[in-house]
Order: structure tokens, then C-alpha cells, then sequence
């Protein structure tokens, strides 16, 4: 692709165009052959790859079972894209099912941006620095471009360090990759520094964009997720709320959704009352293009975020993002990720609006479903993790909940939180000599590994349990308990001999703690001991 794909060059961005910098020396194709519409760059086997109206037909027939080069944080946009694109395509077509011929897909998503030639915003490279190419807006001119030569480098990714995900080692990547890392940046991205605005998605620049949502379950305690089924089920859903006159409070039904066809002239936004509640974001200046075989992007800055919504704070309608009802902002998911304490303030405690796409269906209360939540957490200047869970909701389970149910909900956590107590006072107590008056700050920080190891636990059995409790299940509870005071024994046992203190004070000490751990788990849940269950003994 000659420079004037480009209005304006950095020396460093043409230094790369030139061959001075390694580069990844292999993609999928030249610029003539990598069409989203009509060319197989999307793998949904090792041997097999497809166009995106060839993937929707597949996925209406059930038959993409994977993405194999799928990354681990591209899911969530992967799947959130895919859906959106598809609900935009059918509704601007007038069509309520999901067509099984590829042909009929092509032509709705070249409906749904028509009058560009040659296919321009389903290319990875544009012809002309004037036309729009896939989740690449138009070149407005007059802007300084710099190059970036592999898509992990162009991905929402930040990795200061370099020693978690490694970052710019994709030199042989191939126009899917290319195509994820468009996806996970354009509609993923936070605050990046100086003129790197972030999406309208999000509470705030250092917040994420979470997918809460419910998926067909496969039954059996199977957690696995069909991306098929769960397309097909996410689509579905958007159609019957638009059909139903829903979910358009955040928005103009049929205003512009492909935003990337969208000139973006330098210091303008869009309003977000103006756009399709469905739109399919991009944040930043992006640029592709192709030389000797390869691919490079080119990145630029942007005085202002593209989409005028910073007072939304995150509310923008987003079908798969929580609102709190009082304070309405979508929810930032910290380092906790979705613990069961998070989990059950979203679903139990009244406080959070669930979006649509984590509430049954018509017809689907009798399905197996499981609940997926997943968001990147991400802090000034970096990731902080991929924060993922799923939890199983089997037939009968409501989204949002029964408010009955808040109360069992919240004994389980109090259960949790005294066995939590009190092995972080016995703990304290052995670390401090056995002197519960000499008990400081300090000695209750040594006792943190161990309260965090049996807060994972009790995150792990939260949800089967409670699931048990609402069914009524005669010894669910105990068995709760049992199976809690147990754990906690154990990380009594594995913790007390590194709470150091003076010899002579040590067999006084651990004593102590064994009979604090004992009658503080003894005062609230005697049944237990009334079993015969035994206290702790190292």
C-alpha cells in the first residue's frame, strides 16, 4: 500500500513502511484478498477458516464450536461484538431470524453500511485515506500517524513490565490476529495517556467494560460455553426487546451503530442520544496498511473522545453492563474480580439494575443456563487482570432474583465471615504470645494468607451451596458449615507455626489460639461440635 493511504507520516511510521523495522514477516493475504466479507480470515478450526457472513450462517447452524485463536481477554469483545453487529444487521434489515445462508448475511451487513465501494469498512486496509476500513474511521488530515508493527503491541493489553503477557512478539501474525486486536482495542480501551481517549462504555477512564450475562447452559455441572449457542441466544434476546419497544432510552433506534464509518474530524464527538443503543464503538485513530506482505498500524491521537458521554458515566444502555440503580453508573470491576461477595451485591442486594441479556428470556426458565461475568481490570497506566467467572443457574434460577431469597443469601455470608473472624483473631492471638491484650494491627496482617485462602474456598463452594438452600435441601446448611469449619481447621493448622513469638511464650500461645478458634466458631454454631467434630489440633 503506497504512503498516500496516509495523509500524514511520522519518520518513525515511514521508517517502517520502508522495511527498517522487523516487522511481522508473514499475514494472511494482501490487500486485495482480506475482506471480512467475502474472504476466510476468521479460524473456527485449525483447518478452517471463514468470512463474517460465512461465521454468523455457521454459528446460526450451531457449528462453530471455537475460536482457536481466540486470547483469553478477547472473548468477552469478541462475543459482545459478534452480537451487536448481528442484532444491528437484522434490524436494520427487518429480519427476526437468523438466516443459515451466508449469502443473506452478506447482503444485510453491506445494507447495514451501504454506498461504499469495493466493501471499504469491511477491509483491513482502505484504498483511500478517505474511506473507512474495518473499525478504522476516515482520515481527517493533518494528523501526526506512528507506526505499531504487531497486533498484541495495538491490543487493549498493558503490560509495563513485559513479564505477565508478552507484548509485540506476534511477527508472524496473521489478519485474524489483526482483526481481534481491533475488536478488544475499539471497544475495550481505557484512558491511555495523552490524547488516548477511552470507549463511552465504561465508568471513567481507569474503569472496564464488564460482560455480566447469561449463556445456555449444558446441564450436568458442565460450566462450558457454546459461543454459538450463546450468540444465537444474545442476538435473540436484543431483537425481542427491540420488538417489545425496550431498551431504547439510551439512544435513537436506527441512528448510526457502525460508527467507524463516521468521519472524525479533529475535536468533534458524537452525541450519544444520536447513536443506535447498540452501536459498535471505535476510540481511536487507527490505520492499516499493507506492505510486502504484511500488515502495519499506524496510530494517532484525538483531542476528545469520540462519543460525548463522560457524564454518563458509564450509562449508555450497554446490554451487558450493570447499572446502580441510586448512583447510576455501570460497574468497575477491581482485583477481587467476581468473588461471591461482588456477585451477590449485583444480583441480591437490590442496589444494581442487571442488564438485559443476564435476565431469562421468555421460554427459558426451564433451561439450564450459567451466568458469565468477565471484565478486564485495569489501573492508571495498566491491566490489573482478567477477572472471569461462571456460575451455573439451572432451571427455575431468576435473574434478577426472588427478594426471598436475600436473606438466605446473607446468611451464608455472615456463616463465612465469622469462620473468617475467627481464624484472624486466633492467628493474631498465637503471633502476639497468647496476650489478647497485646494484639495489634500488625499481628492481624500476618493472619492474611490464611483468611485469603479460606475466602477462596468459600468462593468456591458459595453458589453450589446456596443453590442447595434455596432448593430447600434438608442438610444443606450443615454441610455448609461442616465443610467451612474443616477448611478453616486446616488453614489453622497450615498457618500457626509461621506466627513467630518468643519461645517461652510458644506452647502458651498456640494453645490460646486453638481454644479462641474453638469458642469462637463454638458460640455461633454449636451444632457443630454437638457431632462430635473436633476442635483444632497441630
Amino acid at each position: 500500500m503506497p504512503l498516500r493511504s496516509l495523509k500524514s507520516v511520522s519518520p518513525e511510521a515511514k521508517y517502517a513502511l520502508d522495511g527498517g523495522g522487523e516487522g511481522n514477516e508473514h499475514c494472511a493475504g494482501s490487500e486485495s484478498m482480506v475482506n471480512l466479507l467475502t474472504d476466510g480470515a476468521i479460524a473456527v478450526r485449525p483447518d478452517r477458516r471463514v468470512s463474517l457472513p460465512q461465521l454468523f450462517a455457521a454459528m446460526a447452524r450451531g457449528e462453530v464450536t471455537e475460536f482457536p485463536s481466540l486470547r483469553a481477554h478477547q472473548r468477552a469483545p469478541w462475543h459482545m461484538f459478534l452480537v451487536q453487529l448481528a442484532a444491528l444487521a437484522l434490524w436494520r434489515a427487518g429480519q427476526r431470524q437468523l438466516p443459515q445462508q451466508s449469502g443473506a448475511w452478506a447482503g444485510m451487513l453491506r445494507g447495514l453500511v451501504p454506498g461504499y465501494p469495493g466493501d471499504a469498512p469491511w477491509r483491513l486496509v482502505a484504498r483511500e485515506p478517505d474511506l473507512p476500513a474495518f473499525l478504522q474511521t476516515p482520515d481527517p488530515g493533518g494528523l501526526k500517524w506512528n507506526a505499531i508493527e504487531t497486533p498484541d503491541a495495538l491490543d487493549v493489553l498493558i503490560s509495563a513490565r513485559n513479564h505477565d503477557v508478552k507484548r509485540a512478539v506476534n511477527r508472524r501474525a496473521t489478519a485474524e490476529d489483526w482483526i481481534l486486536a481491533l475488536v478488544s482495542l475499539q471497544t475495550m480501551s481505557g484512558y491511555g495517556g495523552n490524547g488516548k481517549n477511552g470507549i463511552a462504555r465504561m465508568n471513567g477512564g481507569y474503569a472496564s467494560r464488564p460482560l455480566v450475562g447469561l449463556a445456555p447452559g449444558r446441564g450436568g455441572g458442565d460450566l462450558s460455553v457454546d459461543p454459538s449457542a450463546w450468540w444465537a441466544r444474545d442476538v435473540g434476546r436484543l431483537l425481542e426487546q427491540r420488538a417489545a419497544g425496550e431498551g431504547a432510552s439510551r439512544g435513537t433506534v436506527g441512528g448510526p451503530g457502525a460508527l467507524w464509518c463516521l468521519d472524525w474530524p479533529e475535536g468533534e464527538q458524537l452525541d450519544l442520544a444520536s447513536l443506535d443503543p447498540w452501536f459498535i464503538e471505535v476510540c481511536r485513530r487507527v490505520r492499516l496498511v499493507e506492505k510486502d506482505g504484511r500488515f502495519v498500524a499506524f496510530t494517532s491521537t484525538s483531542r476528545a473522545a469520540r462519543i460525548d458521554a463522560r457524564r454518563r458515566r458509564g450509562d449508555t444502555g450497554d446490554p451487558w453492563a450493570p447499572v446502580h440503580g441510586k448512583e447510576r453508573k455501570s460497574l468497575t470491576v477491581g482485583e477481587a474480580g467476581f468473588d461471591y461477595p461482588k456477585l451477590c451485591e449485583l444480583l441480591f442486594s437490590g442496589e444494581w439494575v442487571l442488564p438485559v441479556l443476564a435476565q431469562r428470556g421468555e421460554g427459558e426458565q426451564g433451561r439450564d443456563m450459567v451466568l458469565v461475568a468477565e471484565a478486564l481490570s485495569r489501573g492508571p497506566g495498566k491491566t490489573e487482570g482478567l477477572q472471569s467467572r461462571i456460575v451455573a443457574m439451572p432451571p427455575g434460577t431468576m435473574l434478577p432474583p426472588p427478594s426471598d431469597t436475600a436473606g438466605e443469601t446473607r446468611a451464608q455470608m455472615e456463616e463465612i465471615d465469622i469462620f473468617q473472624r475467627a481464624l484472624r483473631y486466633s492467628l493474631a492471638l498465637a503471633a502476639a504470645g497468647g496476650d489478647s491484650e497485646a494484639v495489634q494491627t500488625k499481628h492481624f496482617a500476618r493472619a492474611r494468607e490464611a483468611k485469603g485462602r479460606l475466602h477462596d474456598a468459600a468462593d468456591r463452594m458459595f453458589f453450589p451451596c446456596l443453590r442447595r438452600r434455596f432448593e430447600e435441601e434438608a442438610d444443606a446448611r450443615f454441610e455448609f458449615l461442616e465443610t467451612l469449619w474443616s477448611v478453616t481447621r486446616r488453614e489453622f493448622a497450615m498457618a500457626l507455626p509461621g506466627m513467630r513469638c518468643p519461645a517461652t511464650k510458644r506452647a502458651r500461645a498456640h494453645a490460646r489460639a486453638e481454644g479462641a478458634l474453638a469458642n469462637m466458631v463454638r458460640r455461633k454454631f454449636p451444632e457443630l461440635f454437638e457431632h462430635g467434630l473436633k476442635s483444632p489440633r497441630v
